[in-house]
Order: structure tokens, then sequence, then C-alpha cells
């Protein structure tokens, strides 16, 4: 198996990570994972970024539009599912795609996860602090304990900020520590691309990207979901911001502001997280050479 390859394609949001994992899926006559943790839902079309249909056609996707927002679909699922998919994948070719922004879902891929059992009565308690003081609290205690989780966590998604606190007052360690440390066990090797945009171009890349969800139909996507706005999936970025809209606590334009300033936090704390590894290859998109021919040759290097 030495000669196979897991190519990851990383990095901060509206980067342009599906169009190269197209282009090196085509290339190598392989198919894409996704891991994306909130593409794999097929309600969230727009506000997801999901690729649009005529990428999906291109090239064979997976786990993209692949669960309903009623199932829950976490990062050990997603680490049992993505993984299987890499073994019948690798049968018949040499490399496989793996494209995403969410940093906990590709280690859990990577690096695996521990399975860590639910305390019910800890998860109470702090149901009931979120419910009487509000989630800043449990995020600044989640801060103070767990930085490092801090870094990629959608902090503003109480359930997930409820699980991590469970389990650090549980196992009095921190969250992102609960990880099985055996990314050799692999039976392939790793090799991880990100597109290395200067953070004012990044910038305005999200706030384009935004101004198109809206455009295309963000606002009627999300209020085709509003029976569902109290699910953990639909309480993310993009669709909380809309929900103020519909639930008349901000103006649009307000809301659109704000995703725009979220997006733009969310893109640091992916850069962030990226730095955690030792192996990115970094491609440059004010290069005269394609990003495809960039990658390729750091392949063959």
């Amino acid at each position: 198996m030495n000669d196979k390859k897991l190519i990851i394609v990383q990095g901060p949001t509206a980067s342009g990570k599906t169009a190269l994992s197209i282009a090196l899926a085509k290339h190598f006559h392989t198919e894409v994972i996704s891991g994306d943790s909130r593409q794999f839902y097929k309600e969230m079309i727009i506000g997801t970024a999901r690729p649009s249909i005529k990428e999906l056609k291109t090239v064979k996707h997976h786990l993209i539009s692949s669960h309903s927002v009623l199932d829950e679909f976490n990062t050990s699922d997603f680490s049992r599912e993505a993984r299987l998919l890499c073994a019948n994948l690798f049968e018949a070719n040499d490399h496989v795609i793996l494209v995403g922004g969410s940093g906990m879902y590709i280690d859990a891929l990577t690096f695996g996860l521990d399975e860590i059992k639910a305390d019910e009565s800890i998860r109470k308690a702090l149901n009931q602090i979120y419910q009487n003081q509000g989630l800043d609290v449990l995020v600044n205690e989640l801060r103070e304990k767990d930085p490092e989780f801090c870094i990629s966590a959608d902090l503003k998604n109480p359930v997930r900020v409820i699980r991590a606190l469970e389990v650090i007052r549980m196992t009095n360690q921190p969250y992102s520590s609960q990880r099985k440390g055996f990314k050799n066990d692999l039976p392939y090797d790793i090799v991880r691309f990100s597109i290395a945009w200067k953070r004012e171009d990044l910038y305005n890349r999200i706030n384009l990207r935004v101004d198109e969800m809206i455009s295309i139909g963000l606002v009627e996507e999300v209020k085709g979901l509003q029976e569902f706005q109290s699910l953990s999936p639909l309480k993310t970025l993009g669709y909380t911001e809309i929900f103020d809209v519909i639930n008349n606590k901000c103006s649009l334009e307000t809301a659109i502001e704000k995703i725009k300033q979220n997006s733009r936090n969310y893109a640091k704390r992916q850069m962030t997280w990226l730095r955690r590894y030792s192996d990115v290859n970094y491609l440059d998109p004010y290069s005269k050479d394609t990003l495809i021919s960039q990658a390729i040759v750091k392949m063959t290097d």
C-alpha cells in the first residue's frame, strides 16, 4: 500500500478547495470524499457552499448531501464512514482526495478518535447553565480549559460547546486531547495541500461569496428550514444569522455583515489549525503555474 496516497485539500473557507480537489481527482482519475462538517446535510446547500451540480457531476463525491439534519452525524461517525470509503476506493485507485475545512473531522479520519460515553447528569447541568446564563458563560469556561479546541470549534453551536465541556468535566482533560494518536496505522500515505492566499485577498473572497449566497437564495433556503432551527446542524455560520432576521432580532443588512465577519473569524481559526501540521504543502495562487501543476510537482519531488 506504500504507493497509495490520501491527498487532503485543507484550509480556510472560500480559498478554492473545491476546484482544486476536483482538478486533482480528474488528474488521478479518482473520487472525492468531503470532510466538511456541514455539507453532509442534504437540506443545507447554499449556506454551506456545497459544490455545484456541474461540479458534482464532474467527479464522483462522497459524503455530500448524504445525511439529513434530522440525523446525528458526529466526528466518530465520519471517521468510521470515511475510513471505510478510503479502504474501498483504494482497492481500485492509488489516490483518493479528501477535501474540507473541518479540521476536527479530518483529524478524526487521520488520527482517529476515542469513544467517550455521555454523562447525562453533567450534560443536564451544562444545559441548565446555558438556559439560565447563556452560551457565553460556557464558551468562557471552554476557552480556559481547552484553548486548542477553541481554535477550530464552532463556538456559536451550543451542542458542540456543551459536549466538549461534558467530556472535559468527565475526564479532567482537554477535549482536544481525547484523540488516539495513531496516524501511522493508516495503510496509505497522506499528502496535504492548502492554498496560500494573502489575508486581505482571502477576506475579499469570503465577502464576495457571502454576497453570492444571498443573491442565489440563502434567505429562502433558511426560511424553508425554520422548523428545524433548534437542531444542531442548523446552529451554524450563515444560518443562525439569517434565523435572527426571520425571528425579527436584526435586519438583513446586519445579518449579512455578521456572516461576513463570522466567516472571516472562522477562516482565521482554520489557518491557525493548519499551523498544527508539519506536512502542509502550500500552493501559490499568484504564481504563473496553476495550482494543480504546482501540486503535481510537489508530489513528484
